[in-house]
């Protein structure tokens, strides 16, 4: 028998005649064109109707996210939210965590559909409740504000943040087409194994591992309830590492509980979603030269 080995590449001249670079976005690690030709083609009965992209992005300090859509000038964008913005809301410090990220998807979901005089009639879910829940076309007058979830070059793990960011746009009204496999809270059971009869005899069959999905712990995690636990650990047994880890959230709770702040922050976002108007103090003065 033959085998084969491994061929080893020789970078020679028609080696590199035939190279072809990849585009200079996807060298750098920003975009995605496999994924980015599929989310932006629209179909062809659909004519100059626009393709809407929900577009989460992280940081190491910040969630960005934004609702565009693409021209062949570019990218367009329709309204956008940073968890920076969070600060106003009483949420000072943790804009990274799957509970900012939701916090922030619903303050994108709701400046959007105020700008476009939506929000009265699409409200969502005014109470997180974990619960796998899409607006869909659900009012015959008016279809909801759709778009599609843009993650970037993000894996796509079960518990994801980028997940938790399009929680909290649906829950704020958005038509954003998902399930509940990413969720926290979705895993496989595996079932017992069962004894039955085949042609062949008496052999051991094994049922498929059956999805289960739990949705008080998706909201634990919406909450900040995950994190409690471990504020409160920590402060129990290792005083040195909480005041380490933890000092900032100390001076932003007051003493309060991470699911009551979290609470108050979605309600104050849903009375007041707008991006508020910075006025500079020290405007330059522009003088006429006649």
């Amino acid at each position: 028998k033959s085998t084969m080995g491994f061929v080893k590449v020789l970078k020679n001249k028609a080696y590199s005649k035939r190279y072809q670079t990849k585009f200079r976005r996807r060298r750098q690690g920003k975009t995605d064109y496999y994924a980015r030709k599929r989310l932006v083609v629209n179909d062809k009965d659909k004519y100059d109707s626009k393709k809407y992209r929900m577009v989460v992005r992280f940081t190491n300090k910040r969630v960005l996210t934004s609702v565009v859509y693409s021209t062949i000038k570019g990218d367009m964008t329709v309204a956008a939210a940073d968890s920076v913005e969070l600060k106003r809301f009483g949420i000072t410090c943790g804009l990274t965590n799957y509970a900012a990220a939701y916090a922030t998807g619903l303050l994108l979901a709701r400046r959007l559909l105020k700008e476009k005089k939506l929000d009265g009639k699409f409200v969502g879910q005014t109470e997180a409740d974990g619960k796998l829940w899409n607006i869909g076309d659900s009012s015959p007058e008016r279809r909801p504000f759709k778009a599609y979830l843009d993650v970037g070059l993000v894996r796509t793990t079960t518990g994801n943040r980028v997940f938790g960011a399009m929680k909290g746009a649906c829950d704020g009204g958005l038509n954003i087409p998902h399930n509940d496999r990413r969720f926290p809270g979705c895993r496989m059971e595996k079932p017992e194994v069962q004894v039955g009869k085949k042609k062949g005899g008496g052999v051991e069959e094994k049922e498929k591992p059956r999805k289960v999905f739990a949705a008080e712990e998706h909201l634990e995690h919406i909450l900040g309830v995950h994190v409690q636990e471990y504020y409160d650990l920590l402060k129990g047994e290792n005083p040195a590492a909480f005041k380490k880890q933890f000092s900032q959230w100390e001076k932003a709770l007051k003493g309060k509980q991470f699911a009551d702040l979290y609470k108050a922050a979605h309600a104050d976002i849903r009375k007041n979603p707008d991006r508020p108007k910075v006025q500079r103090k020290h405007a330059p003065v522009r003088k006429q030269i006649q």
